[in-house]
Formats: C-alpha cells, sequence, structure tokens
C-alpha cells in the first residue's frame, strides 16, 4: 500500500515542481526539474541519456534518486526524487542554457565559502545580509546575531563536557527552553504554527533576549562547575534556563501579560519571497537558517 504523503508544488518560470517532506528535508521530483531545464517533451528518456553522459552520476544514482509518493493527477505514485544537494548534482549535468545560472550560482556560492572559510567573518556579514533581505529590521539582526554566537558557544562547551550526539543536543536545548518559557522547541513552534521553520527567527525582541540569557547562563555554570557527562550538563541547563524563567516572569509580573507570543515572521516573509517566481524556487531549495 502506497503512504499517503503532503505534496507541494515550486514555481520556476510558470512551471510546477512538485516536492514532498521525507526523513524532514524538502525531496524535489527529478522529472520535473528535468523537464523544466530542457524543454524535453520527454524529460524520462533525457533523464536516461543525461545518465549515459554522465557515468559517475549513473554510479550515484541509487544515493541521489529516492521513489517517494507523489500525488499526481491518477492519484498517488511512487516517483524519483531527490534533496537539494542531489538535484543541485543532476542540475551540473544538464548542458542546457537554462540549466547555466544554476551552475554559475552553484559556482558562486561555492567560491563564497571557500572564501568564509579563510575568513570567518565573511560568513556573518552574508547571515546579516540574508536575513535583512528577508525583512528583518537591524535591532532583530543584531539580537539573533549575538543569539547565534552564543548558541554556538554553548555547544562548544557541550562538545568539550561529554555531549556528542544529536540527541543529547536536542535534550540539553529543551531542558533550557522547559525552564526559560516553560515550552520545549516543538511546543513553541506549535504554539507559533511553524513546521520546518527555524523557531528563533520567528521570535520576538523579549523572546530572544531571555533565550540568550538562558543559554548563556548554562555556558558560565558548566564552566564555573567544570561539569562533565550529559546527566550534569541536564541539571545545569534546566538551572541555566531557570535564571531565565525567573526573569521572565517578574517582567510578565510588570508587563501585565505573557512574554511568550504566537507571532511569527511568517506573514511578511511570505510577500517578499513570493515578489519572483525564480527567487521563490530558489529559496525553497535552500535550507532554513
Amino acid at each position: 500500500m502506497i503512504e499517503k504523503v503532503p505534496t507541494k508544488i515550486a514555481i520556476f518560470k510558470g512551471k510546477k515542481i512538485r516536492k514532498t517532506i521525507h526523513n524532514n528535508e524538502w525531496w524535489f521530483v527529478i522529472v520535473d526539474i528535468v523537464a523544466v531545464l530542457t524543454d524535453s517533451v520527454q524529460p524520462e528518456g533525457y533523464i536516461k541519456d543525461m545518465r549515459r553522459r554522465d557515468p559517475e552520476l549513473s554510479k550515484g544514482w541509487g544515493q541521489i534518486a529516492t521513489p517517494l509518493s507523489i500525488q499526481t493527477e491518477g492519484g498517488l505514485q511512487k516517483m524519483n526524487c531527490s534533496t537539494t544537494e542531489g538535484i543541485f548534482r543532476i542540475i551540473q549535468s544538464i548542458p542546457s542554457p537554462k540549466a547555466e545560472p544554476f551552475k554559475r550560482w552553484l559556482a558562486k556560492v561555492g567560491y563564497e565559502r571557500v572564501r568564509e572559510i579563510e575568513n570567518p567573518e565573511l560568513a556573518t556579514k552574508r547571515t546579516r545580509m540574508l536575513y535583512k533581505l528577508k525583512g528583518y529590521s537591524e535591532d532583530w539582526i543584531e539580537k539573533r546575531m549575538r543569539g547565534i554566537a552564543i548558541r554556538e558557544e554553548l555547544t562548544d562547551e557541550w562538545q568539550k563536557r561529554g555531549a556528542r550526539k544529536q540527541i543529547e543536543y536536542e535534550i540539553l536545548t529543551a531542558e533550557i527552553s522547559q525552564a526559560t518559557f516553560g515550552l520545549k522547541p516543538n511546543e513553541y513552534k506549535k504554539l507559533k504554527g511553524l513546521k520546518r521553520e527555524n523557531l528563533r527567527d520567528h521570535m520576538d525582541d523579549f523572546e530572544l533576549i531571555f533565550t540568550m540569557l538562558g543559554e548563556r547562563s548554562t555556558t558560565e555554570i558548566h564552566r564555573t562547575e567544570d561539569s562533565k557527562g550529559v546527566p550534569k550538563l541536564k541539571k545545569d541547563a534546566g538551572r541555566g534556563g531557570g535564571i531565565a524563567g525567573n526573569a521572565r516572569k517578574e517582567l510578565e509580573k510588570e508587563l501585565g501579560r505573557s512574554v511568550v507570543s504566537k507571532k511569527n515572521y511568517l506573514p511578511r516573509l511570505k510577500g517578499i519571497l513570493e515578489k519572483r517566481d525564480n527567487k521563490k524556487f530558489l529559496t525553497s531549495l535552500q535550507p532554513t537558517l
């Protein structure tokens, strides 16, 4: 039985490109991508020819292409799909003028990443610019960037002190969030109506400030007590988050309202990202910041 999964549409040059969520990331229908970039009346045949021309692509096809359930006019069907990385690899094998902008973009991104390795300050500038293009204010961006630095400092401490697995990072983060806001990250996202979006990109000033306070306090507790091992780190996380939580509650008494907000930046961002079809398509390919 074919499992029913949600299928969404990205638009590029007025043509539909189907995509679906698999393993918590977007997967795009390969034949749709090829059809748009080649104008081929038989994109399935073009894909076969492309694989013959590019032996390396054919050799790794099983790692690039995965059959997933996609909604079609005839109902759910299994279609070969690929992640953003796989789609970019396929685009590199398409000798079409329409594919050239993508190839140039990939080359530019690669060049920029090499420069950022040599000069990390450039990565910070790029992140600031991306937020600005999305419509965030300079004051918000400043807080967000400071929050990123504090978060990186905290995760560095976790790594040095015994946290290695992603699930351990998630547990520790949830502990701080619960103590700070009374909500775990997944509950917070649900409150704001978010799905795959980055929660912190949809926090207001106070939410960002208390998040920073909870994480910075936790980092300092780790260092002061020279904490080792996930159980101790978890206790520290609860204490660090508790410091921010108490401060939040005091502020809420003064304000007469909750700091925890259902508001997010989605409505404003939606209009900005949909101004141009090409931009919307490229945005859908790029991972969430």
